[in-house]
């Protein structure tokens, strides 16, 4: 079945930089559209970041040259790089993929920016 293990978040200071890695199984990696999605508290799940199975992104305005996403079909892994880290940017990160029938979820990863 398919899986998405997330890893890579932890406590950063304001300024700082993280990458997330989202290591994939089950499913035929380079021909997924693949998404970064942060969820705070009280607050609805939000797209960070997308790159779609050819290699194009897009990102969230709020992490606009800042934040990169990126993916390595060897090692059927997703990256975000995050740079000029924010308090703001404290969220539970997500990987994400779906196909016909469904969405697919990670656990998810505590980012914490803080000083």
């Amino acid at each position: 079945q398919v899986q998405l293990v997330e890893s890579g978040g932890g406590l950063v200071q304001p300024g700082g930089s993280l990458r997330l890695s989202c290591a994939t199984s089950g499913l035929l990696f380079r021909f997924y559209d693949m998404g970064w999605y942060r969820q705070t508290s009280g607050k609805q799940r939000e797209l960070v970041a997308h790159i779609h199975s050819g290699g194009s992104t897009n990102y969230a305005d709020s992490v606009k040259d800042r934040f990169t996403i990126s993916k390595d079909n060897a090692k059927n892994t997703v990256y975000l790089q995050m740079n000029s880290l924010k308090p703001e940017d404290t969220a539970v990160y997500y990987c994400y993929t779906r196909d016909t029938v469904r969405d697919y979820w990670g656990q998810g990863t505590q980012v914490t920016v803080s000083s």
